[in-house]
C-alpha cells in the first residue's frame, strides 16, 4: 500500500504529520509524494480561521477526484477540522473513509488498516489532553532547519481564537525529552531549530510552577554544539527579564522574537481578552530593543475585530508607523463559531476588515523597504537553502528571517554551494521584502 500525505496549516500541525509518517513507515507502508500513485491519502487539516477551513475542504474535494480518476481507494482526514467537527466530516463528505481527531494521531496505522479491510466508517477521537506529545518523526523540512514543538494546547482564551477548543489545555513537554530531541535533530544535521507552541513563553508553568523557557534554552544549548534556536509565538506579558537576558547573552539564541500583539487599542485588547494593556506592550518592546542589540521583532495584528472604531484603527496605524516592526503580518478578523467574539455585537463589514488590513500592510511595505535599503553594503551570514537555476542564484535566510514566513536573501556565488552551509553575503540590492547580493567566499 502506498500512502500519500497532504499537510495543511501551521508548523505545529506539520509536526503531527511527521509523527504519523514515522508510524506508518514503521508499520511497513510506503509513502509516496505522487498523489496519483497513492492507494490512501491522508489530509491533515487546519481549521483556525474560515480561510483555512476552506483550504482544507478544497483539498479534500481535490483528493476525492482521484477516487474516480486514479487508483485511490481511501481518504483519511485528520487534524484540527476533524477535531472541531468530528463525525460531521464523515457525513458531509461521503468520499471520506476515516477521521481522526488531534488526540488520535497515534491511531493512524489502525485507521489505515481499517480502511484497507473494512472500507468506510472508522473514527477516533481520543482525549486531546492525554495524547502523548512528541515521538519519533520523519522530517518534512530540510535536515538543516526544522521545528521543535515544546508544548501543545493553549490556556490564553483570546476571545477570537478557536485553538483552546480544538487543541485543548496547555501542556508542556518535559525538559529532558526536548533536550534529547534537539540532540537527535543535531545528529540529523540541524543548524537552525525553530521553537514552536501555541505560546512558548508559558512553557514549564504546568510542569515546574514557573515560566521556564529561559531554562530550556540554556539546557538546549548546553546539550548541543551547533544548532541556533529561534523563538516563535511569544506572548508579551510572559516575556520575563530572565528570558530577555538569555536571548541577549546566549550566542546560539537568534536575536529574533515573534510576538503576536493583535492590537494596541486598550479597548480592543480588553474585548479580545488579551493579557496586558497598551502600556505594557510599549514597555516590553522598548525593553527588548534596549536590552538586545540587533533584535528583529515580528508581530501580527487583527483588523476589523467586533466594535473596532475608526479611532481604534487609527491608533493601530500610528503604532505601526512609530514602532516600525521588522516583520509584520495582518489578518482580517474571522468570525469563528464557538468563540466568544462570534456572538459580539458590532460585527464589522467584511470589506472594511480587508481594507483595514490592506492599509496596515501598505504601511509595513514602506517600512520594510526602508529597512532593507539600509542593509545595502552590509555583510550578513546566510543559511543556504537552495539554488535557483532560472536566475542562476542561490537563496537562503539570515537570522532576521524565519522559515516559510519571512523574506529571502538571493545571491550570486563563484561556485555552487551545498544547501545547509553558512556563507557571508554582501548585500547589493534591496527589494520590498527580499535582499540580493554576492557571496564572499
Amino acid at each position: 500500500m502506498k500512502i500519500g500525505f497532504i499537510s495543511l496549516g501551521c508548523p505545529k500541525n506539520q509536526l503531527d504529520t511527521e509523527v504519523m509518517l514515522h508510524e506508518l513507515l514503521e508499520a511497513g507502508y510506503e509513502i509516496t509524494p505522487e498523489e496519483t500513485e497513492a492507494d490512501i491519502i491522508i489530509v491533515n487539516t487546519c481549521a483556525f480561521i474560515e480561510s483555512s477551513k476552506k483550504e482544507s475542504i478544497d483539498n479534500i474535494l481535490d483528493v476525492a477526484w482521484l477516487k474516480k480518476n486514479a487508483k485511490l481507494k481511501g481518504i483519511i482526514v485528520t487534524g484540527c477540522m476533524t477535531e472541531r467537527y468530528r463525525e460531521e466530516v464523515l457525513t458531509e463528505f461521503p468520499e471520506v473513509d476515516a477521521v481522526l481527531g488531534v488526540g488520535s494521531i497515534h491511531k493512524i496505522v489502525e485507521a489505515v488498516q481499517s480502511v484497507e479491510k473494512r472500507g468506510r466508517g472508522y473514527a477516533s477521537f481520543c482525549d486531546r489532553d492525554c495524547v502523548a506529545l512528541g515521538g519519533d518523526r520523519v522530517l518534512t523540512t530540510p535536515p538543516f532547519w526544522t521545528y521543535l514543538k515544546i508544548a501543545e494546547g493553549c490556556d490564553n482564551r483570546c476571545a477570537y481564537c478557536a485553538i483552546p477548543y480544538i487543541r485543548g489545555k496547555f501542556r508542556s513537554r518535559p525538559l529532558e525529552e526536548l533536550v534529547e530531541e534537539a540532540k537527535q535533530l543535531e545528529r540529523l544535521g540541524a543548524i537552525e531549530i525553530n521553537i514552536i507552541a501555541q505560546d512558548i513563553t508559558r512553557y514549564g508553568l504546568d510542569l515546574y510552577g514557573e515560566y521556564s523557557l529561559a531554562r530550556l534554552l540554556r539546557e538546549l544549548t548546553a546539550a548541543t554544539k551547533r544548532p541556533y534556536f529561534r523563538l516563535l509565538y511569544c506572548y508579551p506579558d510572559k516575556v520575563t527579564d530572565e528570558l530577555v537576558s538569555e536571548i541577549r547573552d546566549n550566542p546560539r539564541v537568534l536575536k529574533y522574537i515573534d510576538m503576536p500583539l493583535q492590537h494596541i487599542s486598550d479597548r480592543m485588547l480588553r474585548a479580545m481578552n488579551r493579557h496586558g494593556d497598551a502600556a505594557m506592550i510599549r514597555e516590553r518592546i522598548a525593553k527588548l530593543r534596549r536590552e538586545i542589540p540587533g533584535l528583529v521583532l515580528r508581530t501580527t495584528f487583527i483588523t476589523g475585530f467586533p466594535g473596532e472604531t475608526e479611532e481604534d484603527f487609527e491608533e493601530l496605524c500610528e503604532f505601526v508607523k512609530t514602532t516600525r516592526f521588522d516583520r509584520l503580518g495582518v489578518f482580517p478578523y474571522s468570525r469563528e463559531e464557538g468563540t466568544p467574539a462570534a456572538d459580539f455585537e458590532d460585527q464589522i463589514d467584511e470589506q472594511v476588515k480587508q481594507d483595514r488590513a490592506d492599509i496596515i500592510m501598505d504601511l509595513q511595505a514602506r517600512i520594510s523597504s526602508e529597512n532593507n535599503d539600509r542593509m545595502i553594503g552590509k555583510t550578513v551570514r546566510v543559511l543556504v537553502e537552495d539554488f535557483d537555476p532560472v536566475s542562476g542564484m542561490h537563496f537562503g535566510r539570515s537570522y532576521a528571517d524565519a522559515p516559510e514566513i519571512d523574506g529571502k536573501i538571493y545571491f550570486r556565488a563563484a561556485r555552487r554551494i551545498v544547501p545547509g552551509h553558512l556563507v557571508d553575503v554582501k548585500i547589493e540590492e534591496a527589494l520590498d521584502y527580499d535582499l540580493c547580493g554576492k557571496a564572499i567566499l
